[in-house]
Order: structure tokens, then C-alpha cells, then sequence
């Protein structure tokens, strides 16, 4: 491999001397990642005439869907330009830990597009006030709609959201592609179009911020309704709203919703549902009771 010294043009200043070290040390972690997976952890045929240890550069590729020659310039250290949604895509194929991945980001000097597991913002003492407020659901988010915790209740409300991929959690993605998530909202389209005015506004202060970028161009991508909702350019701000919900296991529920700012810009928050009527609140404490009841037998 290149070394340093070889590496650095006569005359370079320290910040191109960070930026060669950098590329090195992504190209050999990238190599590094790329040689421990097995082709069958990712449904690639071994074959009898494999030399390389662990995956091929193609296969790296192809199952990232960027170029074979550009995949390689990465791992030669080029200099070359890597989006987000790319280092995405490698995370995925290399099958990075969230440690992995984030030191991939930290690496390519970008920030990562996807909700974090673990966030500041969620300490201990809120997740001990989400199960406080139980049986009522509450969860919370962080301005661009990513639900960072949420306690039982919420997480049976509109989906048994346990089992959609952390990446996936958000309700803007949700609400315009997840099939049972969008059935259980009664006025769906005047959900996604307000969610999709207030995205707007939010983002109006995040316009340069990668993630923002990101979810954006996916929910384009993912969602004609998103598309149609955001060629409107419509903008309103937070407020409190009455909800109706069909939940599959409990039937119709009216609650109030209300947001809790936990700082004083609208960022992280904590979102509230209070039952409107007796009816809801006998269903949202038998709701309640199933998902505790689930949890044991998942524990058990």
C-alpha cells in the first residue's frame, strides 16, 4: 500500500495531509470490513475457484449499486467525492454495527443520514416518563419526524412498530409507504399533506443538513402522494390536533395530541395521545394490556 510519505504532495497543506490520511484510512477499513463476510451471509454462491478472503470488490458493488471502478478508486484512496446515500448503501452491504458505521461516517468526514439507536436527547428519565404516562401512548421524536423511543402503548397504536427496521421509524416514511401504519390513520390524506406542510417548515432551517437531504429525496423517490403533497408548498406550524386512529386490535380510538418541546427550539419532543372520550381510553387500556402482554411472552 501507498505510504504517507508517498502519499503527500511536496508543498501540501495540513488540511489536504488530513484528507490523504483520511482516504487511507477509510480504503483500509473498507478492505478490512469487505474480507471477514462470508458470501453466504449476503446469498452469494461461494464458488470453487474464490481466492479472495470474504467478498469480492464487484461484489461489494453490486450489492451497494455503485460502479465497480468507482468502488475500487475507494479502496485505492483516491481522491474522490462520496455522497451520503452511498456510504448508506456500503453500511448495509458490509453489514457495519452501529459503531462501524458511524466510524465509516467519521472517516468520510460525513454525517449520517439515519436516525440514531441511541440519542442525547433520550435519557433515562424520559424513557421512565414514557412508561409513566402509560396507558396512554407517547413517543418521542425529533423534528424531522424520526421516533427516537416510544413506550408500549404507542408502539402497538398504528403498526407493531417492534418489527419495522430502526431506519424505518419515522413517521413521515410510515405514513406514506407503510401499508398497515396508513390504514389505521382514518383522514390519512389530511395527515400526509399537514405532516408534509410542516416537514417544509421545519426543514426551511436544516436546508444544508445531509440527513434532511436525505429523507427528502427517498420520500420523493418512495411516495407519489408525498411528491403531489410537496409540490404544493403549503408550510404550517405545530399545533395541537384531535386524532382519529382504526387499530386493529381494539377498533377505533379518538385522542388529543399534543406535542411537549423538550428545549426551547423546536427540536426533540415528546408526543402525546390522551384519550377524547371513555370509549378510547377503555380501548387505549386494553391496548395496554396487550402489548404488556406480548412483552412477557417475547421475554419469556
Amino acid at each position: 500500500m501507498t505510504t504517507m510519505a508517498q502519499e503527500t504532495v511536496p508543498g501540501a497543506g495540513p488540511g489536504e495531509a488530513v484528507s490523504a490520511v483520511r482516504r487511507h484510512e477509510l480504503a483500509a477499513f473498507l478492505r478490512s470490513r469487505r474480507e471477514r463476510i462470508a458470501p453466504e451471509r449476503v446469498g452469494l454462491p461461494r464458488g470453487r475457484r474464490r481466492r479472495t478472503p470474504g467478498l469480492r470488490r464487484e461484489e461489494v458493488a453490486q450489492l451497494s449499486a455503485v460502479g465497480v471502478t468507482w468502488y475500487t478508486w475507494l479502496e485505492q484512496a483516491r481522491d474522490i467525492q462520496v455522497s451520503v446515500q452511498v456510504l448508506d448503501a456500503l453500511a448495509r452491504a458490509l453489514l457495519l454495527d452501529p459503531s462501524e458505521r458511524a466510524h465509516l461516517f467519521q472517516l468520510a468526514g460525513a454525517v449520517d443520514p439515519a436516525p440514531a439507536a441511541d440519542c442525547p436527547s433520550v435519557t433515562p428519565a424520559l424513557r421512565t416518563l414514557l412508561e409513566q404516562i402509560e396507558p396512554y401512548p407517547a413517543c418521542l421524536q425529533n423534528s424531522r419526524y424520526d421516533i427516537l423511543a416510544h413506550n408500549r402503548t404507542y408502539g402497538l397504536l398504528l403498526c407493531d412498530l417492534d418489527a419495522v427496521p430502526p431506519e424505518d421509524r419515522n413517521c413521515m416514511i410510515l405514513s406514506y409507504t407503510h401499508d398497515e401504519w396508513r390504514s389505521s390513520i382514518v383522514h390519512l390524506e389530511e395527515t400526509q399533506r399537514l405532516m408534509a406542510a410542516r416537514f417544509r417548515a421545519t426543514m426551511a432551517g436544516h436546508l444544508a443538513e445531509p440527513a434532511w437531504k436525505t429523507l427528502l429525496q427517498r420520500l420523493r423517490a418512495e411516495s407519489s402522494d408525498f411528491r403531489a403533497a410537496w409540490d404544493r408548498h403549503e408550510v404550517v406550524a405545530h399545533r395541537t390536533k384531535r386524532k382519529e386512529f382504526l387499530n386493529r386490535h381494539v377498533g377505533r380510538i379518538t385522542v388529543d395530541h399534543t406535542d411537549l418541546w423538550l428545549g426551547p427550539e423546536p427540536g426533540p419532543r415528546m408526543v402525546t395521545y390522551v384519550p377524547a372520550d371513555d370509549t378510547s381510553r377503555e380501548r387505549l387500556e386494553r391496548l395496554h394490556a396487550i402489548a404488556l402482554e406480548r412483552r412477557a411472552t417475547s421475554a419469556g
